[in-house]
């Protein structure tokens, strides 16, 4: 019978136990948990930011990716003191919800010990929770495209969105396409965003038609790319920058500049747009967080 082999870590002050480090959850690459908390502490400086008074929901990968995962949206009971949560009222629920919130080291390393993968946060900050800062758009390539028709979109929905006086930031998911997130840290709400989101995704299906959809009945999206705008809503949460995906080798969603985006389009090599944690590690270490105004940028929606 197998036993847990624990050791323990000091983050911050704080005394984490963590298991069976050796573990591999990557097991193309032979990438261990102990690479995954590893990769989380490096990358603390630039990620915490994106993370700060968030729920998050868990998705967790107990054996490894390309096994059994689930995603947990109420914060384990287990959970160390130090932990925060969000109390927030879910309406499909019709009750009160306990997400877990990532406000310091500690707690990323402890998520990242419970095989925690990724990281899919709210557009919100709790209290707030009516109150996106961001608007986000996921560029989804359906059968017969794939991330070089995404980035494509991307450049017809940037100017889109500057004809309304809207910046905009790019970023891979991390799996198969990409996303774009605009910065508005102004007072909004979720009613006004996804209807604005719709509305915008809908403005550049309409430009091009033979190659964007924004409905996502499998049906209709072959050869074309998906703008999926339904991730403005208050019950949905979005992979974070710099979070890790369950892809066979582990790849990062990683922040990209418009330029270096239209690089990558032009040299035509899908594999281009996949980084590993190292290639991040190198990027944040020359570059910073390419997503940092994001998190500051004041813009506002004008219909």
């Amino acid at each position: 019978m197998a036993t847990k082999k624990t050791s323990e870590l000091e983050i911050e002050g704080r005394t984490l136990t963590v298991s069976n480090l050796q573990k591999v959850l990557y097991p193309a690459a032979g990438f261990t948990k102990g690479d995954v908390i590893r990769y989380f502490i490096d990358l603390g400086p630039v990620l915490l930011p994106h993370l700060e008074s968030r729920p998050i929901t868990l998705k967790r990968y107990p054996d490894g990716v390309g096994k059994f995962f689930f995603y947990e949206k109420s914060c384990p009971p287990y959970r160390p003191k130090w932990v925060a949560t969000a109390k927030v009222y879910s309406k499909r629920r019709e009750g009160d919800m306990h997400f877990c919130v990532v406000n310091n080291l500690a707690s990323l390393v402890w998520m990242a010990n419970l095989a925690d993968l990724e990281l899919h946060t709210s557009l919100s900050k709790f209290p707030e929770m009516q109150r996106p800062t961001t608007i986000a758009f996921d560029l989804d390539p359906g059968e017969g495209t794939n991330v070089l028709q995404c980035a494509q979109v991307a450049f017809w929905l940037k100017e889109k969105l500057a004809k309304l006086k809207l910046e905009s930031w790019a970023k891979t998911s991390g799996s198969k396409g990409i996303q774009i997130y605009v910065p508005l840290n102004t007072p909004i709400t979720f009613d006004e965003t996804k209807v604005a989101s719709h509305q915008i995704a809908d403005a550049v299906a309409a430009d091009h038609p033979d190659a964007v959809v924004t409905n996502m009945l499998k049906s209709l999206r072959k050869k074309k790319v998906l703008i999926d705008w339904s991730q403005n809503d208050d019950h949905k949460t979005t992979v974070c920058v710099y979070s890790l995906r369950a892809t066979e080798k582990p790849q990062v969603s990683t922040p990209l500049t418009w330029p270096e985006l239209s690089r990558l389009w032009k040299k035509g090599d899908p594999d281009a747009f996949r980084f590993s944690p190292d290639d991040v590690r190198a990027r944040v270490k020359k570059h910073g967080d390419l997503f940092a105004p994001v998190l500051t940028l004041k813009q506002r929606f004008r219909k």
